[in-house]
């Protein structure tokens, strides 16, 4: 049984969605211009900022006497809040498991974040298992995390697919382990010239059509 290890992330859950929500009620709630959306969503750099700095950051522009503290369980709690597994998610990652695959989620992050979205929104039910870069004590795109999962699994690393939207993280490490992948494009051209891809998609249902048709 091969591994398909798959990004959470914009990959199996909407997470820029999600944020823009929860940014969107949040600047209405303090009273900030409604055009500073624009501002808050390029200092969460899609995800890539930790968020105490984004904290930090919201705390700083305007002036709040918001413990830091709480403004992370806020940002934490409502992106959670909006966070939904998409059937069509459902139903790939049933697909790839009825035709012999082990789905098993590689993700950088905080356990509580990452662990609370993949158990509240269902997404559980259709994967074998998780790993989280906190908990594991290595990121993506270092290859001991895919290695570290292969593990966890009972499952060796060749034959495996890596399937992700972080040309970085995911199809960075899937080329430093010397496995093939997936890139979920999300309306972006490749541009990184270290590596590539082994395919380019734009969805999750079709990413999943690659790994069983070999490629």
């Amino acid at each position: 049984m091969p591994l398909l290890l798959l990004d959470l992330d914009n990959t199996l859950l909407d997470r820029a969605g999600p944020f823009r929500a929860w940014a969107e009620g949040f600047l209405a709630e303090i009273g900030a211009p409604a055009t500073d959306i624009d501002w808050l969503l390029s200092i969460d750099a899609d995800g890539l900022t930790d968020r105490w700095d984004i904290a930090d950051a919201i705390r700083d522009r305007y002036a709040l006497r918001i413990p830091s503290i709480d403004l992370v369980e806020e940002l934490h709690d409502g992106v959670v809040g909006y966070t939904r597994l998409d059937p069509l998610v459902a139903c790939a990652l049933r697909i790839a498991d009825d035709a012999g695959w082990l789905p098993v989620v590689v993700t950088n992050g905080s356990v509580r974040l990452e662990d609370a979205k993949i158990r509240q929104t269902g997404l559980d039910r259709y994967i074998a298992d998780w790993v989280i870069s906190e908990e594991a004590g290595v990121s993506k795109p270092n290859p001991r995390i895919f290695a570290l999962a292969a593990q966890r699994a009972r499952l060796p690393l060749r034959g495996a697919w890596v399937v992700g939207d972080s040309p970085e993280a995911d199809i960075g490490g899937a080329a430093a382990v010397g496995l093939p992948s997936v890139w979920l494009h999300r309306g972006r051209t490749w541009t990184d010239g270290r590596f590539a891809p082994t395919r380019t998609v734009d969805s999750l249902i079709a990413a999943v059509s690659v790994v069983l048709a070999g490629g």
